[in-house]
């Protein structure tokens, strides 16, 4: 029987008559259980935005889930079967299914739970109110918490008592500032703000691993910059960084981005906020966790980004992409522009940035083989002759021609003979 004191309201969305998630629904919802779609997919579909990943809840157990699922022809993988969560393939797009749940006791992530029938119970066990909004196959929206106001209203608010939202998982501290830059408008929910200043110290209890995705995520929000401004101010972003936030700095890089169209990259923007020299990519690997690209693609921003200037001619900037490679050649030219005294619309940093584009980096033309063939045996002074030469070869402007590539290559080989004379 289906709950009718929500606050209700249809949503027009062709998504969710269309198959395989149509059918979907068909399968689970009747014969005495009920399915709706829960989640961000009605959120971000009444705020404007694509659906993304569709979620769905059920009043049916994970055993009869996973049998209706099968009987219509498509996958099921208990995916959190402990937790109720059957993940449902079907042409090739993956489905989240849970059934209805209740907090028994909770602590975190490893809350423990009962399997329910009730809708609202299952709602009011969520963070955000807008993030508990459940809408039924035929477009019915069921909100059991205020959610259609607060998305009105572009308010993120928890829901409830924000302090117990947040003793239940101190990850929601970094997910409201999260929501509100990606969601949010105007200053953010003064009892939510409240809460997460108080609970500030929860942070420690999380794995740098979480912490480390959901700052990243925040870092590509619409309004991240405004976020990230409030919890500097408030100490949360020092407690996260382990050290003092360059605002002006990002501030600068998304009006770089914005000028020159570039999308957003969570680990430039990372390293923009907090990294100076190696030691703060240092930091940063042991305070977040961040994999071995990401420290490198970090250190690598703070080594001498100094040095980079608008005043470099076409060939010294040739040399630098060449030796970096594109990603990080972009990531340290355009960190060096965004703690530049030069606005973003200078023409001359914009060359640089778009350099890739018309400039393809050339492959070293010689080989081995070339200086074997000059009397050089093979070892370590054979090693030494092709660096000499590369670094020549650069310095000449990466010449082609057999006339230059052999003057080079006479070149090494006479230096090399010199030193061993």
């Amino acid at each position: 029987m289906r709950q009718n004191f929500a606050q209700q309201q249809r949503l027009e969305a062709a998504w969710l008559r269309q198959p395989p998630l149509s059918d979907i629904l068909a399968v689970l919802d009747g014969a005495g259980e009920e399915a709706r779609v829960v989640g961000g997919a009605i959120r971000n579909t009444l705020l404007g935005g694509r659906p993304g990943d569709i979620d769905i809840a059920t009043t049916a157990l994970p055993d009869e889930v996973i049998k209706r699922i099968q009987s219509a022809g498509f996958k099921a993988v208990p995916t959190g079967i402990e937790h109720g969560t059957i993940t449902a393939v079907a042409e090739g797009q993956p489905f989240e299914i849970t059934t209805l749940r209740e907090d028994v006791e909770t602590f975190g992530r490893r809350a423990k739970v009962a399997f329910g029938r009730d809708w609202k119970h299952d709602a009011e066990r969520r963070d955000f109110t807008m993030n508990a909004l459940s809408a039924t196959p035929q477009g019915v929206i069921y909100d059991y918490v205020g959610g259609l106001s607060d998305i009105a209203a572009r308010r993120v608010r928890f829901i409830g008592n924000a302090a117990s939202r947040i003793s239940e998982d101190y990850l929601r501290i970094l997910r409201f500032f999260r929501f509100h830059a990606e969601y949010g408008e105007g200053a953010p929910d003064p009892e939510g703000l409240a809460a997460c200043i108080a609970g500030r110290a929860g942070l420690e209890q999380l794995s740098r691993e979480r912490v480390r995705l959901e700052l990243l995520k925040l870092l590509l929000a619409k309004h991240a910059l405004d976020s990230l401004a409030v919890m500097a101010e408030t100490g949360l972003l020092d407690r996260l960084l382990g050290g003092v936030p360059l605002l002006a700095s990002l501030s600068k890089m998304i009006e770089i981005e914005s000028a020159l169209k570039l999308p957003p990259d969570c680990i430039r923007r990372l390293g923009t906020v907090s990294v100076s020299v190696i030691e703060d990519a240092d930091r940063l690997r042991e305070r977040l966790r961040v994999s071995n690209a990401e420290y490198e693609r970090l250190a690598s921003m703070a080594d001498r980004w100094w040095d980079i200037s608008s005043a470099w001619d076409q060939q010294r900037a040739r040399v630098s992409l060449y030796r970096l490679g594109r990603e990080r050649y972009l990531d340290r030219v355009l960190l060096a522009w965004a703690r530049s005294s030069e606005t973003a619309a200078d023409e001359r940093w914009s060359s640089m940035v778009r350099l890739p584009e018309h400039w393809m980096i050339p492959t070293f033309p010689l080989r081995a083989a070339d200086f074997v063939a000059r009397g050089l045996p093979k070892g370590p002074q054979l090693g030494r002759a092709l660096a000499m030469a590369e670094e020549a070869w650069t310095v000449a402007g990466f010449p082609v021609d057999c006339r230059s590539l052999a003057m080079i290559a006479d070149g090494a080989t006479s230096m090399i003979r010199a030193e061993n004379r």
